[in-house]
């Protein structure tokens, strides 16, 4: 089968095309033939090493497919049923083994392309908004990165909840975009951010900051935030933030810091089932809107990799065998 092989950890560059054996599954797991597969943040950190993974390795962790073999001890599957899932390694192949426990139904009115990357920006954006911090109705929150797929989701879930989104973001399009998910305001970055984020909030802050950037945001996220305010640090897409002082905590406002994962917000069948039907089903009644900003043919994961972090994306994007 066709797959993307990293050899050496290193730039977009170490993302090569290569055939491959296909895939054995076990008797847990499913073989799918993937239709589509979504590149995320976390597949670059893997690829230069900020993650650790043992090499050689086929990268990525998403996708949808269609099951052509079942492992002989799962019953709650079969061939031919379409399935998606945000927790498979080895996701950018035209096969894929699935372990039976992280695969969900793809629900029919949900087209592969969103199926393949709704799940873990999907369900990121919700134990963001249910879990890590579950913001209340009133509320005025700051999402960093407003334009990008866990972006516009999480404006729109807040939305919805009655909270006021604050967005930021780089360019005028991607300003539409985060308008048009439900952002009360948007900002750009900067060294004033931190004050205009006062200012619309009468000096107070807001209750929390998501943050998926990292070091460029994290200064300007704590200096956002009110009395006990929440940071939730949930990515770093521009680098790791350095080791800071605790004690900027307590006379900033007796603030907490959360650095969370998916992982463990899906820590059971139940969990991971609950998330992913609320993504799923608000995906295929039209509340949630699944914006899939670019697809790219399997053999070009490079140059997905170098608009993902050239920030020339927007929403998710997809790999397609």
């Amino acid at each position: 089968m066709r797959a993307i092989v990293v050899s050496e950890n290193g730039g977009p560059e170490v993302l090569a095309p290569a055939e491959v054996a296909d895939p054995l599954p076990g008797p847990d797991d499913l073989l799918v033939a993937t239709e589509a597969i979504g590149v995320n943040f976390i597949d670059t950190y893997f690829r230069t090493g900020i993650y650790a993974r043992d090499l050689p390795y086929v990268p990525g962790e998403e996708g949808t497919g269609v099951v052509v073999e079942v492992g002989s001890a799962v019953t709650e599957f079969g061939v031919g049923d379409r399935v998606a899932w945000a927790a498979a390694p080895g996701s950018y192949a035209e096969k894929v083994v699935v372990p039976s426990a992280v695969a969900v139904d793809a629900p029919a009115g949900v087209a592969p392309e969103q199926a393949a990357s709704a799940l873990l920006q999907g369900m990121t954006a919700h134990y963001l908004i249910e879990s890590a911090y579950p913001a209340r109705p009133g509320e005025t929150v700051l999402v960093h990165a407003g334009a990008g797929g866990v972006g516009l989701l999480l404006t729109q879930m807040a939305a919805a909840k009655g909270v006021k989104v604050i967005t930021t973001v780089s360019t005028d399009e991607k300003e539409a975009l985060s308008r048009e998910a439900g952002a009360w305001r948007v900002l750009r970055y900067g060294a004033e951010l931190s004050r205009k984020v006062r200012e619309l909030t009468g000096g107070e802050g807001v209750a929390a900051v998501y943050d998926g950037v990292g070091k460029d945001t994290f200064d300007a996220s704590l200096e956002s935030l009110r009395i006990r305010g929440t940071l939730v640090l949930f990515g770093a897409a521009s680098g790791p933030v350095p080791p800071f002082d605790l004690q900027r905590l307590n006379a900033a406002g007796s603030l907490f810091v959360t650095r969370p994962t998916l992982a463990h917000y899906v820590r059971d069948r139940e969990e991971l089932t609950w998330r992913a039907r609320a993504v799923f089903d608000a995906i295929a009644v039209g509340t949630l809107k699944m914006r899939v900003g670019a697809s790219y043919p399997l053999d070009a994961a490079e140059q997905a990799h170098r608009d993902l972090e050239g920030r020339k994306t927007t929403g998710s994007i997809v790999l397609v065998p």
